[in-house]
Order: C-alpha cells, then structure tokens, then sequence
C-alpha cells in the first residue's frame, strides 16, 4: 500500500489503485468501533479523516521511543477496548458486511455462537486449505492442524468469556508509540477472544511485551494459566503467513499446532 503526501501535513492518505470493493471503508468502519472505547480508556486509535474506494486518510502520527509506561497503558487500554464487546463472534464493526481482509488477503466475518467454531472454520481452516493450494503446507501438516480445529469446533476450548471487540492484526507494525503512548492502525476488527490480539504481539515481538501483557491480565482478570493458550490464538497469523509467505511459516504452524492436537 502506498502513502501518499496530501496538501496538510494533519494527515496522510493510504492509497491502492486496485484496491476491491470496500476495502478501505471496513478499514475505517473498524478504527472508529475500536475507537468508540477509547472515552471509557480503550486503548487510543489512529483517527480516520476521510475515506474513499481507493484510499483512506489518518491522522499524522509521530512515532517517539517506547517507554514502560506505554507498554502498561497499551495492556490496561486493551483490556477496555476488548470488554467493550460485540454482538458475536465474527461480527464485522456495525454497519459492514461482507468481505473482511487481514492484509491484502479475504477472510469472512460471520456472526457466530462459539468462539472455537469461529475461530476454526473461519480463521484458520481458510488459510490451511490456501496454504495448501499453493503448495506451502503438505497434507501431513495440513491434517494436524484439521485435529486442533476439530477440537476447536466442539468446544474444547471455549470459555466463560463473551465476544471481545478485538483490532484482529495487532502485530507491532500496527502499534505506533508516540509520546502521547500508543495508537493502533491497520484492524481487521471482529468479535474475537481477548487473548487473539496478545497472542499476535507475542508473535512478532512487542516494545515492553512482558508490561503490556501483565497490564492487561490484571485490568482483564484472566484467570492463571492463560498464557498456556497463546500458541492456540497464533493458529490464525501463522496460517495466514503460510499462505503468504511460503512455506517457513508452515512448518511454525504445524510445530504449534502440536502442542493442541
């Protein structure tokens, strides 16, 4: 995707020539449902200026050097972004349907009951068969994987906990520390399980991952013991990743997928 300078320097414009149908509008649809959190101390998101079919304007962001105590603001602020809820698992932000992307790839947003079943049928089964397809993932590989969403599908690990109003792609990429504290861009925002957004920070790093995840645990009140569960809530970016990226994120797919299986 490629920035573009705009006459005021309050802003910049992400534009995509080729962009499809919607593809900026469910960007900015889920910014301003992850942002509807922030007056109850949600954690801050990049403010949407404008938006059209083949681009999107943000607020200008300076990017300044992290700090402990914006690791710690970004657990307790998620921790208020997620408990602000959603309608189900897999709800789009309001007013969207349709096609959803994470990146430049579809993946759907179907209201759901379950969070395995969600989780399974609409996160990490899709990419599986893409990664598949394109010959990145062996059909070895593949079947464990399928276990771990069998398993995922009945409910094995669902818990008490209601849909979360979760960014969806929060890898560090998409967290910018300023010297306000962080701001989060680029959502693929859905009703998820709290523990998907942490899961990818603990994937591709994070300034102050340790902070911001204790942060959150004690603002969230997750019980002991969860951490156990990040590889599970990485199923999805790995698999999205083997799809991509070819065949290095297969095999880290698989190897995590073992631990569940």
């Amino acid at each position: 995707m490629v920035a573009v300078p705009t006459p005021s320097s309050a802003h910049h414009r992400k534009s995509w020539a080729a962009a499809p149908d919607g593809f900026f509008e469910v960007e900015a649809a889920g910014l301003r449902w992850l942002g509807e959190a922030q007056p109850l101390g949600g954690a801050r998101v990049v403010e949407v200026r404008g938006v059209g079919p083949d681009h999107i304007d943000l607020e200008r962001l300076h990017p300044a050097r992290p700090t402990p105590e914006a690791a710690e603001a970004l657990g307790r602020g998620l921790a208020v972004t997620h408990g602000a809820g959603a309608p189900a698992f897999g709800s789009p932000p309001p007013g969207w349907s349709g096609d959803a992307w994470i990146g430049r790839q579809t993946q759907g947003n179907d209201p759901t009951t379950s969070w395995g079943r969600f989780y399974a049928e609409q996160r990490v089964r899709p990419f599986v068969r893409r990664a598949v397809d394109r010959g990145h993932l062996d059909a070895v590989g593949a079947r464990t994987v399928d276990r771990v969403c069998d398993r995922l599908a009945s409910g094995d690990f669902d818990d008490h906990r209601a849909p979360a109003r979760i960014h969806g792609d929060l890898w560090s990429g998409n967290v910018v520390f300023t010297a306000a504290g962080a701001v989060l861009i680029d959502p693929a925002a859905h009703g998820g399980h709290g523990l998907t957004d942490l899961a990818m920070l603990a994937l591709f790093g994070c300034p102050g991952l340790d902070r911001v995840l204790a942060a959150y645990e004690e603002a969230a009140g997750l019980e002991p013991g969860c951490r156990a569960l990040v590889g599970l809530h990485q199923l999805h970016p790995l698999a999205v990743h083997a799809a991509s990226h070819g065949p290095a994120y297969a095999v880290q797919l698989v190897e995590s997928a073992r631990a569940f299986a």
